[in-house]
């Protein structure tokens, strides 16, 4: 099993969401969080004044998905995130060593 982190824009969310719906996909967590990369934030002007905007605002997400869905994942997310523009984000895929349902008690694949 697979863990796919991605950050991305927050107006994004929505068309990410969409896209993984249509390959399948319907289970995901989303946080708003607050960060930056290259771009080190951005300057902003502020009645006149102007200042810098260190951690921009940015939503994460985390699916997890068996193994053999995690490239098809990745791009899918990747391909409804883009912009173009600098700040577009990341994508991380780490390994789960193990998953349960609460619920039912299921475990591995079964708990996705």
């Amino acid at each position: 099993m697979k863990l796919i982190i991605a950050v991305i824009k927050p107006f994004k969310l929505d068309e990410v969401r969409e896209a993984l719906s249509g390959i399948g996909v319907h289970g995901m967590t989303a946080t708003e969080v607050r960060g930056y990369g290259r771009q080190k934030g951005q300057t902003e002007i502020y009645r006149g004044a102007e200042y810098v905007v260190s951690f921009l605002p940015k939503t994460r997400i985390e699916v997890a998905v068996p193994d053999n869905r995690a490239e098809d994942v990745v791009q899918t997310i990747e391909l409804a995130a883009r912009t173009g523009v600098i700040g577009d984000g990341k994508i991380f895929v780490t390994t789960i060593e193990r998953a349960m349902r609460i619920r039912t008690g299921e475990t591995g694949d079964e708990a996705l």
